[in-house]
């Protein structure tokens, strides 16, 4: 009878896999014995990969680059990475050895892209795209980057009144773009989007606001869809509106060149998890080249914003059960030495999945379980996959520990959880490592936090 854990997990998905697999019945994650990270640092843990920043960049680049070669397709790519995904420093040092671009979405990132000037890390030749609805400091920092030499810094208007704060902010010639307001999908609770400008006022915009003032070049449409980039009537329908918008304000925009398409990659969120991402990237350059063709318009350059799938992937979460209560004849609950409400927030705000293993006694009988976390609040579980209604693990022996992961972790989750500040039930952040692969070829492990004390907790609520 094959009732192990291993069993499950080989019945149930095609296994191992490029980023797991299993020796001596322990958890490997990009060849890395997670056992062996435990027993040097302990858990809870989160752990950040840098090689598969690197990766994933390379690789969407390459499949833009090929679709727009099979179809003989006369602009450009740029890859540009979402600050807002995760702001870390070591991310950002790695996303930028790639020669990538930066989208930003308040006044503080703009802080962050003259810091990583001041060390070398960009140059100003740079594509910085502002998003987002504007204040006042984030215009003013996006005035004092275009005057300091950024000349590619595009705002991307977010309303018809952002020009004329953009205007009176500074006096250099600068680029700009459009972002238009999107249909939603008919699931939400809304129609259309809060952010951008509504398809019929884009032309009369640029007309009344924008074509007068030399010193402004309408440089690049943006829309962005709030799901990502998927293979639905709904996702096509929004990108044939968007190029249709395009080409009809091309014919009186002549320095309008660029389209970006916003909007990310999907993220690996289960070992079932298929998405042909070679398929959509040769679609989206053909369907745009295509209308264009039928309008008579030059195809645009191409620029994507890609935050969760540049950085998605490349971490994980580690926890201890710490014991199993069993409060009935069918719940088993599994409490882990962390909370899933501060480590990973959107499991429990928006139900997002990760991938969930055991790291451990993978030779063990498995059996089915709800996850606890350790603060006091009912929301505070994770009780199913992506992949099924319920969560299976190894079955809980005596003086035999076991751990579990949560991967693809990296996007977000720091900061929506307040990352060094106040924990829900004053549950500590838990240490954080980097791990990164030298010259030699040979993993070297760095630990970037230590777990939150309770005297930075403290200082912070004022004692």
């Amino acid at each position: 009878m094959r009732n192990k854990y291993f069993d499950l997990i080989d019945q149930t998905f095609y296994f191992p896999q490029k980023e797991f697999r299993v020796e001596d019945n322990e958890l490997y994650f990009h060849d890395i014995c997670m056992m062996d990270i435990i027993k040097q640092y302990g858990t809870p843990l989160k752990i950040t990969y840098l090689p598969k920043i690197n990766s994933q960049i390379q690789q969407a680049k390459k499949w833009f680059n090929v679709a727009m070669a099979k179809a003989d397709y006369n602009g450009e790519y740029y890859y540009s990475y979402c600050t807002k995904s995760n702001h870390f420093s070591f991310v950002m040092e790695e996303v930028l050895k790639n020669d990538v671009h930066i989208e930003t979405s308040s006044a503080f990132d703009l802080n962050i892209v003259e810091e990583l000037y001041k060390t070398g890390l960009l140059d100003k030749d740079i594509y910085v795209i502002c998003n987002g609805f504007k204040r006042l400091e984030y215009i003013e920092n996006i005035a004092r980057l275009i005057e300091s030499g950024f000349e590619n810094t595009i705002p991307v208007l977010d309303n018809k009144w952002e020009i004329d704060h953009l205007k009176s902010a500074t006096d250099k010639k600068f680029k700009a773009g459009i972002r238009i307001a999107s249909e939603e999908e008919p699931k939400f609770d809304f129609y259309t989007s809060r952010l951008g400008i509504r398809y019929n006022d884009i032309v009369p915009f640029y007309k009344e606001k924008i074509k007068p003032e030399a010193k402004i070049d309408l440089k690049m449409l943006h829309f962005f869809i709030n799901t990502g980039i998927s293979d639905t009537a709904y996702y096509w329908n929004e990108l044939t509106k968007c190029v249709n918008v395009y080409c009809e304000l091309k014919k009186i925009c002549p320095e309008l060149d660029s389209l970006n398409i916003g909007g990310g990659f999907p993220v690996k969120n289960s070992l079932s998890f298929e998405y042909d991402y070679e398929y959509i990237t040769e679609e989206i350059i053909s369907q745009i080249k295509y209308i264009c063709n039928q309008n008579d318009t030059p195809e645009p350059d191409i620029f994507t914003e890609f935050g969760s799938y540049t950085v998605g992937e490349s971490n994980a979460v580690l926890y201890s059960v710490l014991g199993q209560k069993r409060q009935n004849d069918r719940e088993a609950w599994n409490m882990i030495d962390s909370s899933f409400m501060t480590t990973l927030p959107d499991a429990w705000a928006i139900n997002k999945r990760f991938v969930l293993l055991a790291i451990n006694n993978w030779d063990e009988e498995y059996e089915r379980v709800f996850l606890g976390g350790l603060t006091c609040d009912s929301q505070d579980y994770y009780t199913y996959e992506a992949h099924a209604n319920a969560v299976f693990l190894p079955k809980i022996r005596e003086n035999k520990p076991q751990y579990i992961g949560l991967f693809h972790t990296g996007a977000y989750q720091e900061s929506i959880g307040g990352y060094g500040g106040i924990q829900h039930c004053l549950i500590p952040a838990p240490k954080h490592i980097i791990i990164d692969i030298d010259e030699k070829g040979e993993t070297v492990t760095k630990l970037f936090a230590k777990e939150q004390s309770y005297k930075s907790m403290l200082k912070t609520l004022g004692y």
